[in-house]
């Protein structure tokens, strides 16, 4: 009986002695369903946006004028206007002229907005903006939109040609945004011809 006991003690002894195994759970405390993405949905939100904007236009013009114009007046009658000779003029004018402007533009980035405002349909309302300072050149950029909750990726982002009443805006400072300035004399050279 005292074997059952010690038995007993030594069992307990080596339970106590084992470290106990904790398993980490998926389950998030912030989560609010274990079935659903943790995505945008309420004001102070975060959501990613990836935006890639890209415009293309050509403009062409053409113009051709031509001009032709022909006088001519007799002597006069009269004591006064016999005093005016014969008179002939004839005078031709022709131009023409074409141009073409054809731009592209592209622009890549991403950058985290958060939601300012949920509307009475769901949709949300977003601002983000970001500032970059390299080498001496500060780059900022802005953006302002509207998304529908169903546009979000489950990764949390969407893409910038989902959203509505949309405003992107980069502006850049520094030295080569200021190479890219017209200098005086251009600017005047342009106002006078």
């Amino acid at each position: 009986m005292v074997s059952k006991y010690i038995g007993c003690i030594v069992a307990a002894l080596v339970l106590i002695s084992v470290p106990i195994a904790q398993a980490d759970s998926l389950w998030l405390p912030v989560s609010t369903s274990m079935f659903t993405d943790i995505k945008a949905k309420q004001v102070g939100d975060l959501v990613t946006v990836m935006i890639s904007e890209g415009a293309s236009s050509t403009v062409k013009a053409s113009t051709d004028v031509a001009k032709d114009m022909e006088h001519s007046n007799q002597a006069g009658i009269g004591p006064f206007l016999r005093l005016i000779p014969e008179l002939g003029f004839s005078s031709g004018q022709s131009s023409s002229a074409s141009g073409q402007t054809t731009m592209t533009s592209t622009f890549v980035a991403k950058v985290t907005a958060t939601v300012t405002k949920v509307l009475e349909n769901g949709n949300l309302e977003i601002q983000a903006k970001r500032t970059v300072v390299t080498n001496g050149e500060k780059q900022e950029i802005t953006l302002t939109g509207i998304v529908r909750q169903m546009d979000i990726a489950a990764d949390n982002t969407v893409m910038s040609t989902y959203l509505s009443d949309v405003s992107i805006t980069c502006v850049g400072e520094g030295a080569v945004g200021d190479r890219q300035k017209e200098g005086v004399i251009t600017r005047l050279v342009k106002f006078i011809f």
